[in-house]
């Protein structure tokens, strides 16, 4: 075995989050926490020389983008409280000077730009559900733009800053998603009716003479790219409908617009010509790319990531004409050597009833070798081919790490994420068991050492495998994670509540016995192997009762708290964090754990 990584070396690692190419492209505006803390760089694309902007002004947790003003002399960042998500809208300008734009209580996102230097598009909580706001930059007054039941997201406005387009659903069909035009005066939103009932369509980017919006939908099961056309009404479709694909925006002529596409836990870009339907793929390794969330840099030229299992993320400039790469962000080793870092293999087994599931495995080469299965969460998201922080660090110190993409998980068409619905902790938590037996019986696993961990709803699977497959797993890590149903509808934020609460299990009222037959908490007899309980103090996806209920239930049932399970709760912090400081901590919580506990 290799000595393992110290934990300061590899948490301190820099990493880049949000880039965002200015208006005119001279400028790259992206989070990069080089001097320790997250802060706000700005990067010449030409030189690659980078200046740091912010100090100390912006979130040390970099979960939220940054946008640019239309204007391009200032970026638009969100700033919470100690990670409790609950943003107002902060900008800084070329010279460092800061100021609150929009405050309101409750959740607050900056949805889009407007290209007429005044107007802002925000989602925002603060009428209880999730709807959509205009701030007026001049007059620097809000109003609430929606006003709907379920959520309202996605929105974007188009070119003449008249319209805004955005997703929500108005039918009685849990499952379905539509994509809404509201003008911005009259307030009446309209249901461009793309796609089937049930199905999930939402907007992308306006054309850029605001006459064609680009859309997606799932009707026909893989996600597909479509262009709207208002004159008309109708929607051209393009791709073949084998993979999952996502829309991201038009090019600045509107001839070609850019798209990932999910296949096999790795993620592609492509460009599409509007008027052919060709389409062209980057020439890139076989990883996970992400384009800047606005990638246009001028001359051809894209902003985007690239990641692969082994190596931590690039950020590229590439170019649509040639098909060049120029590198402007190198991933950065410190004093680790990057043959360190372990690949990945992916694989597909059959689970408990015949379903094919994807699974990504990470080889520690100790013999006999600990296992992790580590859950991701979501439910609707998924593990890919990328270089992960937590994955290293546990290959590291010798265990191999399996990652098991459930049913319920994205980037397998829509028929393959419904089999969640109305069977939350049901036949997925069954994928993740087959895929700890599958791990427990490689000859080269110590099946006595295996241990399972997730975050969020990974932590919700962690809590209900140890208690429910208590036979599995030698140890568990539950962090930030769900364990009452019961509980967490009542105090989840109002868009958590519907679109993730009600469409997966309907309400309390509804299904009781589900709510109760699917909460962890009401198993914790079963508890067989020691436990960590991790949970940040300020989440508000979700609150950190659910730990404490859990906690409290445990004490209750006779376990002992330091021997048979282990409780930690993290100040400052809320659900989850990019931060070095407390990626260490946590870092230092899960090494001591794992290696006293497996």
């Amino acid at each position: 075995m290799t000595e393992p990584l110290p934990i300061e070396d590899l948490a301190s690692l820099p990493s880049f989050h949000h880039p965002a190419a200015s208006p005119d492209g001279d400028a790259v505006a992206v989070y990069y926490d080089e001097s320790g803390r997250n802060e706000l760089h700005l990067l010449d694309p030409e030189t690659g020389e980078r200046e740091q902007l912010s100090d100390g002004d912006v979130p040390r947790n970099a979960r939220w983008p940054v946008s640019w003003s239309a204007d391009g002399e200032r970026v638009y960042f969100h700033m919470d409280d100690g990670g409790n998500e609950q943003n107002d809208i902060h900008a800084i300008d070329r010279d460092g000077g800061v100021e609150t734009v929009v405050s309101m209580d409750g959740q607050l996102s900056l949805t889009d730009v407007g290209e007429d230097e005044r107007t802002l598009l925000l989602g925002g909580t603060a009428g209880g559900q999730m709807n959509l706001y205009v701030h007026d930059l001049e007059s620097d007054e809000t109003e609430k733009l929606t006003d709907h039941d379920r959520a309202a997201g996605g929105g974007v406005l188009d070119p003449a800053c008249e319209r805004a387009a955005y997703s929500t659903n108005e039918s009685d069909d849990f499952d379905n998603q539509d994509v809404f035009v509201v003008d911005l005066d009259e307030k009446k939103p309209e249901n461009l009716e793309i796609g089937e009932t049930g199905a999930e369509a939402s907007p992308s980017e306006f054309g850029p003479d605001g006459d064609t919006l680009l859309v997606s939908d799932n009707t026909n099961d893989f996600s597909r790219c479509g262009v709207y056309d208002f004159e008309s009404g109708d929607v051209t479709w393009y791709g073949d409908l084998d993979a999952d694909e996502r829309p991201v925006g038009f090019t600045d002529d509107g001839d070609r617009f850019l798209a990932l596409r999910v296949e096999d836990a790795a993620i592609s870009p492509v460009v599409y010509d509007v008027d052919s339907g060709d389409r062209e793929t980057f020439d890139l390794p076989t990883g996970v790319a992400a384009f800047a969330s606005s990638p246009l840099l001028g001359d051809e030229r894209v902003l985007l990531s690239q990641t692969t299992p082994s190596e931590r993320a690039a950020l590229l400039a590439y170019d649509l004409e040639t098909g060049e790469t120029e590198t402007l962000i190198e991933p950065a080793y410190g004093d680790i050597d990057p043959d360190t870092f372990v690949d990945a293999d992916y694989f597909r087994f059959e689970s408990h009833d015949g379903l094919d599931i994807g699974a990504i495995r990470y080889d520690s080469g100790e013999r006999p070798s600990p296992g992790i299965v580590h859950v991701h969460g979501g439910p609707r998201a998924q593990d890919f081919r990328s270089f992960n922080l937590y994955d290293q660090f546990l290959l590291s110190r010798g265990y191999s790490v399996l990652h098991v993409n459930y049913r319920g998980s994205s980037g397998r068409g829509r028929e393959f994420a419904e089999r969640l619905l109305s069977d939350w902790g049901g036949g997925e938590q069954e994928d993740i068991a087959a895929g700890a037996r599958l791990l427990r019986d490689e000859d080269w696993i110590d099946e006595d050492r295996v241990a399972v961990m997730g975050g969020s709803y990974g932590g919700y699977s962690a809590y209900w495998q140890m208690v429910q497959y208590p036979e599995l797993y030698a140890a568990g890590v539950a962090w930030v994670g769900v364990t009452d149903l019961f509980d967490m509808f009542e105090n989840t934020m109002p868009h958590f509540q519907t679109e993730l609460m009600e469409k997966y299990l309907g309400t309390p009222d509804e299904n009781e016995d589900l709510y109760r037959e699917r909460s962890p908490v009401e198993y914790v007899e079963n508890l067989d192997s020691p436990l960590l309980m991790i949970h940040g103090v300020n989440d508000r996806r979700v609150p950190v009762s659910q730990a404490r209920i859990f906690r409290d239930a445990l004490d209750d049932a006779g376990f002992e708290e330091g021997d048979d399970y282990e409780y930690h709760e993290l100040g400052e912090e809320g659900h989850g964090s990019s931060d070095i400081q407390q990626k260490i901590r946590t870092f230092e919580i899960l090494d001591d754990f794992l290696d006293r506990r497996l």
